[in-house]
């Protein structure tokens, strides 16, 4: 088995796929587009999307991608995301200047680097940042990104496990080309996009059918298409199968006040699930 990620060796995403499918083989992408296109092309069999964060919220990329790539959701994977300050062997944690990530990463460690005085430089990625400084050699400079990213590119943990949040999590999305079976009664999470009919109170309708069939809505994200302030798209996941008859019935209403509605995939919840909040 292949799977893609973005991002260098050592990212985040590539910790999800060992911690997934420790068996297989993985497949670092610079995008997330590169990631999708590995699975559409046949290069890889599955692609680990990251798709929200318990500290700075959702990554709005995938979001616009995934609806549109083809790709089915067929599992989700949680990671707790320690954060380490990693510098050149020799370099301390006043000689730091700089450091470099994610804007995703970034937004995850304000207090640490604002009580250090380290200006925040934005990367392409946590592990590719790490791999940057290594080739720099500069002690003014350091990267935050994971432990694993540390010992594969050769730097130091100047500081460890300086993420603001101490629950901080991010949340991935397994995805296919073809959608997984799942079973009805069993643990499941279904994940939906759709929009609304331009009409008086679309949404609280919409959603009135989940309320009265009992339907656990978990998440509910919303983001304009093509640059329309009026043509909005809405990103759910719910609690339960498709032919689970609450939600069939839920979804039953739903389709009454959409213009579309599309399932990107109904999977097995995770067993961490419980314990992170998202």
């Amino acid at each position: 088995m292949k799977i893609s990620f973005q991002g260098e060796l050592g990212a985040y995403s590539h910790q999800a796929c060992v911690e997934s499918y420790p068996n297989a083989e993985v497949i670092a992408c610079n995008s997330f587009e590169g990631a999708i296109a590995a699975v559409k092309e046949g290069r890889a069999d599955l692609a680990m999307l990251p798709v929200e964060n318990s500290t700075y919220g959702r990554v709005a990329d995938i979001h616009h991608l995934l609806p549109e790539s083809g790709l089915h959701i067929i599992g989700e994977h949680f990671v707790r995301v320690h954060i380490n300050l990693l510098g050149v062997p020799g370099a301390k944690l006043a000689d730091v200047r700089q450091a470099q990530s994610h804007v995703v990463l970034l937004g995850q460690v304000r207090s640490f680097l604002a009580e250090h005085a380290i200006r925040p430089l934005i990367g392409a990625d946590t592990a590719g940042s790490a791999k940057h400084v290594a080739d720099a050699n500069d002690p003014a400079l350091a990267a935050l990104a994971s432990p694993l990213a540390g010992e594969i590119y050769g730097l130091v943990p100047l500081a460890e496990h300086i993420e603001d949040q101490s629950n901080n999590t991010t949340r991935f999305l397994v995805t296919a080309p073809e959608p997984q079976k799942a079973f009805p009664g069993d643990d499941n999470m279904t994940t939906i996009v759709f929009q609304v009919r331009n009409i008086p109170a679309a949404l609280y309708k919409a959603m009135g059918g989940f309320a009265t069939n009992g339907v656990n809505m978990v998440k509910l994200e919303s983001y304009m298409l093509n640059g329309s302030f009026t043509a909005t798209q809405f990103y759910a996941d719910i609690e339960g199968h498709p032919d689970d008859a609450p939600v069939a019935r839920a979804l039953e209403e739903l389709r009454y006040f959409t213009n579309s509605l599309s399932i990107l995939g109904t999977y097995k919840a995770h067993s961490l699930r419980k314990l992170v909040q998202i």
